[in-house]
């Protein structure tokens, strides 16, 4: 009886994809099979992915229906994610947006909207830059202006960099030049891209709750710092699908989409790199005829044109174009033409896959306990991570332990660390300020207790080896990801 009503419901859902409810501005959902893809091959996907250290989520959508998604627990399908340079695509549209309403012109010159910003003397290159060159990464620079590290206004420390190329004919990955289009949209606007966005982009693509970091001068970072979920990335891509148009409506002229997403520039040759394959606004060229926005560590939305679909990942990967490869071996050739046959136990075996995605934890073990080392309190010297005090107690009560901190000069945190499942709450932990978070931890000798630390709303996981040592206690750490170095210089604590 219950398998003829999961293969009755299957059998509605191939002849009417539906929405189950839901906000009419979202994506409705389908079975996979319905729309000309596998649940077995997407089951492939899934499986290899979960190989990866890691993705923290998927959303596969196919001719403007969800087949299949699935969140690497803690993340979860309510939580913003750090997008970084995906951010660029959307500063894009912005720009794309303020020149269909007659506010600029791709060939405006950049030092026409900042006068009081420009060098005394500014270069021939410098006074040919344009919005153009900002959007394809050919300002002409060497290198990025340390925008960043500047305590001027962002926008004249960028005007200040050297312009040793014409520009329009060096391709150098800028993220500044996208501050300065943010800049640009702001001064011509009145408002932050993020509030620019807002009712043109935003409301009818039904993103909500988005946050957008800003500079010291109140500027939307424009190359990073936009924060959204997996599902509106996922929106955002089958909007450029479309070719701008949302239900009736055409948010975004199908031109801008049509100019942003091409081939503007060259960026390499190589055919086996998606990171060579050309340049558009903001966008990159992908193999396969494809085209994506990208940000660091693995945040993805990779439209596919030819396929009629639309990818959305987020993830915290060393190797990106691992993760590509993986879309390009595994989901590519099993999107078909026409519907398939409906598969009752391939869809069945990918929701219960989908349904228990979880990151790796620290194991648990039969190991012997210190019981001397709980409820003490660790004072660490000044050091650079900002780590004043820790201590590690059981919570008899449920079985969980606490970890109590103290940092940066802020009042004393106490936590609870789940021993076999991701427990959530909020920390800040030396220089990460103020977040949702899940921790997870476990004795993984008997001197060492080792704790996960999951910044849910980010790439970054933050793993803890609390050794004990006698009466001192050792805190190595390490990151998952970083732009720099990961592992964190050890601290000692003072001797009792």
């Amino acid at each position: 009886m219950k398998n003829a009503l999961v293969l009755l419901l299957l059998a509605f859902l191939t002849k009417h994809d539906t929405a189950l409810g839901q906000d009419p501005s979202l994506l409705p959902r389908s079975t996979p099979e319905a729309q000309g893809i596998s649940s077995s091959a997407i089951l492939q996907f899934v499986e290899a992915a979960n190989k990866i250290d890691a993705m923290h989520s998927f959303m596969l959508v196919r001719h403007g229906r969800v087949v299949a998604e699935g969140w690497w627990g803690p993340y979860n399908a309510n939580s913003r994610h750090e997008l970084y340079s995906l951010s660029k695509s959307f500063t894009s549209t912005a720009v794309g947006l303020a020149i269909a309403e007659g506010k600029l012109n791709l060939d405006d010159v950049v030092l026409k909207f900042f006068p009081d910003d420009a060098p005394a003397e500014p270069s021939e290159n410098l006074k040919a830059m344009t919005v153009r060159d900002l959007l394809t990464m050919s300002a002409g620079h060497q290198s990025e202006a340390p925008v960043g590290a500047s305590k001027q206004p962002w926008t004249k420390t960028f005007l200040a960099q050297k312009v040793p190329f014409k520009p329009g004919t060096h391709f150098l990955y800028n993220t500044p030049a996208t501050y300065m289009l943010s800049a640009i949209v702001q001064k011509v606007t009145g408002k932050t891209v993020l509030e620019y966005l807002q009712p043109r982009l935003f409301e009818p693509l039904g993103i909500r709750e988005s946050t957008w970091g800003t500079s010291p001068q109140g500027i939307s970072l424009g190359g990073y710092g936009l924060s959204v979920r997996t599902e509106d990335i996922a929106r955002f891509g089958q909007l450029y699908l479309q070719k701008g148009k949302w239900g009736e409506k055409q948010l975004v002229p199908a031109s801008w989409v049509e100019l942003a997403t091409s081939k503007q520039v060259s960026n390499g040759n190589s055919g086996n790199n998606d990171w060579s394959q050309g340049y558009g606004f903001q966008f990159w060229r992908s193999r396969h005829g494809c085209y994506r926005g990208d940000g660091a560590f693995g945040q993805y939305c990779i439209v596919m044109p030819e396929q009629d679909a639309v990818l959305a990942i987020t993830s915290g990967v060393k190797d990106m174009q691992g993760i590509l490869n993986l879309v390009w071996d595994k989901l590519l050739p099993a999107m078909q033409s026409t519907s398939l046959p409906a598969d009752a136990p391939s869809h069945t075996k990918l929701q219960s896959k989908l349904a228990s995605l979880t990151l790796p934890m620290v194991p648990l073990s039969n190991t012997s306990i210190p019981e001397d080392v709980l409820g003490k309190k660790y004072t660490f010297p000044a050091n650079d991570q900002k780590i004043e005090t820790i201590g590690l107690d059981k919570d008899k009560a449920n079985n969980q332990w606490t970890m109590t901190l103290q940092c940066n000069g802020g009042k004393e945190q106490r936590i609870t660390v789940g021993s076999d499942k991701w427990q959530p709450g909020r920390l800040t932990y030396g220089l990460f300020p103020d977040q949702p978070v899940a921790i997870q931890g476990a004795w993984t000798s008997t001197s060492t207790f080792t704790i996960k630390i999951c910044f849910i709303e980010t790439p970054f996981i933050l793993t803890l080896n609390m050794n004990f040592d006698g009466n001192q206690l050792k805190l190595d750490g390490q990151r998952n990801v970083g732009f720099g170095t990961t592992k964190q210089k050890q601290l000692i604590s003072e001797a009792k």
